[in-house]
């Protein structure tokens, strides 16, 4: 009995449309679901770390300062800063860790100062070899 028989002997036709009426209800309810929870979605939050205390201030630190017009400025110890340009900054670093590879190293920057600016002095000292670099932020809001 390969095909099936109606009344009167006729084959039947297989029924070659698509019903979309159950496609359209369940899209229609997905989207009022994204309707509904797209506002619950929080977006754009970054979740910074926090930096904590130091337990005590180190005996001597280098700090290079950048100023708002971009000229280095080399400070040891809470001395006056001298000028420096970045062809003689890990010399004059080197030579203000007097071989304590120890001392930290602390880039103060101006805020108004481009970014890239205080990134090349990073970048320049790492590359040769300066252990513990870091920059220096204003405590508070």
């Amino acid at each position: 009995m390969a095909s099936v028989m109606s009344r009167g002997g006729r084959r039947r036709r297989a029924m070659n449309e698509i019903n979309m009426v159950p496609f359209i209800d369940v899209m229609l309810v997905l989207l009022i679901i994204f309707m509904v929870t797209a506002p619950l979605i929080t977006t754009g939050v970054v979740d910074l770390p926090t930096v904590g205390k130091s337990q005590q201030r180190p005996t001597s630190v280098v700090e290079i300062i950048v100023g708002s017009d971009e000229k280095l400025r080399l400070r040891v110890d809470q001395q006056t800063p001298a000028a420096t340009v970045l062809n003689q900054l890990v010399a004059r670093v080197r030579a203000a860790q007097a071989g304590n590879a120890d001392v930290p190293v602390v880039i103060s920057a101006d805020r108004n100062v481009k970014y890239e600016s205080v990134v090349r002095v990073m970048d320049t000292l790492q590359r040769a070899g300066v252990r513990r670099v870091g920059l220096s932020v204003k405590q508070g809001g």
